[in-house]
């Protein structure tokens, strides 16, 4: 009996197989489909980034070879290139090569390019105070004080990734056009930073010597 009972529950089963399959075979076929395409596709993504990602890398290394064999003109225009056409990754370094490889024969130049990597969000904010600093350190012998001081005074904030090199770069330019008061505070606050590396505590005490005393009231 329990035989027989079996497989009156096995029938109907497949019964209700059949009208389930009947009903939404489309829709079951349908999905299996996209899924399939789906994963095809995302293979051909990986595969083309993949490529990219190569090409870029192999773009990379010849700017740099170029660049070793100080052939600058020739890597600046590798590099730009490859900040053209190469994913994110790729693309930054590039920018920042770029720049560097720009500085050898016009600083303008290089300032301009490495502004526009400070003004980009993309890239992420440490990389921008990056680029601001060094844009600022090749106007350092030649910008007007307050000029480096609205580029950098932003980057010296306690939190600020490379606040230290930004204030000793802020106090040498103060100091280069005699203004003591504001060289002080800018060697004031490396001496009051804890963080402060010992090299550049080091050069700041030097510095701080050589600034006229503070007159006694």
């Amino acid at each position: 009996m329990s035989e027989f009972i079996d497989e009156v529950d096995e029938e109907v089963r497949r019964e209700q197989l059949k009208k389930l399959w009947d009903r939404y075979s489309l829709f079951i076929v349908a999905i299996a489909v996209l899924m399939i395409a789906g994963v095809g596709g995302w293979r051909w993504y990986q595969y083309v980034e993949g490529q990219k990602a190569a090409e870029a890398g192999a773009g990379f290394n010849k700017a740099i070879e170029l660049s070793e064999q100080n052939k600058h003109a020739d890597a600046e225009k590798a590099f730009a290139e490859v900040a053209a056409t190469a994913p994110s990754g790729y693309r930054m370094l590039a920018r920042f090569h770029q720049a560097a490889e720009a500085a050898v024969r016009d600083k303008a130049a290089a300032v301009k390019l490495y502004d526009e990597l400070g003004a980009d969000r993309s890239i992420g904010a440490e990389q921008q105070s990056m680029a601001r600093l060094r844009a600022a350190g090749l106007l350092a012998d030649t910008a007007p004080y307050a000029d480096l001081k609205q580029r950098l005074e932003g980057e010296t904030a306690a939190s600020a990734p490379f606040r230290h090199a930004a204030r000793e770069l802020l106090a040498l330019s103060a100091w280069r056009v005699n203004d003591a008061a504001a060289a002080r505070q800018w060697l004031d606050m490396i001496a009051m930073d804890g963080e402060t590396p010992p090299g550049l505590r080091s050069r700041a005490e030097a510095l701080q010597a050589l600034l006229p005393a503070v007159a006694k009231s």
